[in-house]
């Protein structure tokens, strides 16, 4: 059921974001690391997984890292790659793995 909430999301049609008539790479570039965070983390804690749970959420991360550079174009980008974080971080709970101090 969430699959479908997040596909429904990213098929929303809105203009492409673009500086100087060019896709914000390095926006794509934040997000697919983001999101490979997220399956890094959920790799680590797999046992703790069911394999049906492992395999949709495998699933619907590689459909959003291999549409990320269409989502980053969006108007919206931020929003909706922001609201499908959300959604991995429910999941894998990355943020309380991470050590604060790694960020500047």
């Amino acid at each position: 059921m969430a699959l479908k909430t997040r596909q429904s999301i990213v098929d929303f049609p809105v203009m492409p974001r673009t500086f100087g008539g060019q896709p914000v790479q390095c926006l794509a570039d934040f997000y697919r690391e983001e999101f490979q965070k997220h399956h890094q983390c959920l790799e680590q804690h797999r046992e703790y997984y069911s394999a049906t749970a492992i395999s949709q959420a495998e699933e619907a991360l590689g459909n959003i890292i291999q549409r990320i550079e269409e989502l980053s174009r969006r108007d919206d980008a931020c929003e909706v790659v922001g609201q499908l974080l959300r959604q991995f971080e429910s999941v894998t709970k990355l943020s309380s793995f991470e050590d604060p101090r790694s960020f500047n």
